[in-house]
């Protein structure tokens, strides 16, 4: 395909949704202040792939276990198939820059509303958003199989996830028709997840010549009660499992959390492209530093997008 037809995919947007996304980005704006700027970088940190990339360790996990099994298998269908949409297929596709690169020239004030929040950035494409296809595909998936049994705490999935997304917004380093984007492709993951997930789990279901199923036969359970010689029952191993769980979920996120802070602070490096005529604007996205896959290139630091451009390999 010819980079240049695709490229217009990402000007097309720009230029149609321009007036929609400016006005979206001046309510934000009306919003700011240093409370809400921590909040919005938690709640950033939930899409972050920092705290995405433990969590699908934590669902293989879960489906060594019989009782969360269809959890763990939910979960890493879901993060499988929002990274592949977003990351491998729309975002090379689209080919949408960043807002705080397209808007420096706008006429606007966005630039002063970027940085007023910290001014973080990302070092890929913009269409559709990554975190927000995250966090709503790992809450659709959480969604659907707790709905039935669990239904006050299924209602939180959403919630953080739509607070997820309103924080890309907040933070700048989206515009709003990426993160509605990423939110049909993060629910569009989920749901498709959650159906393998019930293909998968009528495989583990059912009955093998001898009688058995995987399902029986591979249960993690009772490795740990032949280890601890059946030393806690259900309830206590209930507990337990849940307490286990849920530090494992605030160490992660914690992981996730601080590098955000972080860069509000003391700032990111930036990337060292800039156009030679001044005509357009210069690369904020973050630089790939120390980054084996992405190594100095005429003695300057660059982003993904621009080290595969000075490279040939985009």
């Amino acid at each position: 395909m010819n980079p240049t037809i695709l490229m217009t995919l990402g000007d097309s947007l720009d230029r149609t949704f321009f007036g929609f996304d400016i006005a979206i980005f001046k309510f934000f704006a009306m919003l700011q202040n240093s409370f809400f700027d921590v909040v919005a970088k938690f709640f950033t940190s939930l899409g972050d792939e920092a705290f995405v990339i433990p969590i699908a360790v934590i669902g293989i996990i879960l489906c060594f276990f019989k009782k969360t099994r269809k959890y763990g298998f939910t979960l890493i269908f879901a993060i499988a198939i929002g990274t592949i949409v977003t990351n491998i297929v729309l975002k090379p596709i689209v080919l949408r820059i960043r807002p705080y690169n397209t808007l420096q020239t706008s006429g606007t004030d966005f630039m002063l509303w970027y940085n007023k929040v910290g001014a973080l950035s990302e070092s890929d494409y913009s269409f559709p958003s990554g975190h927000t296809t995250a966090a709503f595909e790992m809450a659709t998936a959480m969604f659907l199989c707790t709905r039935k049994n669990h239904k006050k705490i299924a209602w939180i999935f959403p919630v953080l996830a739509l607070c997820t997304a309103g924080s890309r917004i907040y933070l700048m380093v989206h515009y709003p028709t990426d993160v509605i984007g990423g939110m049909i492709s993060g629910i569009a993951a989920g749901i498709l997840a959650y159906l393998l997930m019930k293909f998968a789990m009528k495989v583990f279901t059912k009955k093998l010549k001898n009688g058995s199923c995987l399902d029986d036969t591979i249960d993690a359970e009772k490795l740990v009660d032949k280890i601890t010689d059946n030393a806690f029952n259900d309830k206590n191993k209930k507990t337990i499992f849940s307490v286990i769980l849920s530090v494992a979920i605030v160490v992660v996120f914690i992981t996730s959390f601080v590098p955000v802070m972080k860069e509000a602070k003391s700032g990111a490096q930036r990337c060292a492209y800039s156009f030679a005529d001044g005509s357009s604007y210069s690369c904020m996205n973050k630089a790939r530093v120390d980054d084996p896959d992405y190594p100095i290139t005429n003695g300057k630091y660059y982003c993904k997008i621009h080290w595969k451009q000075l490279n040939g390999e985009n």
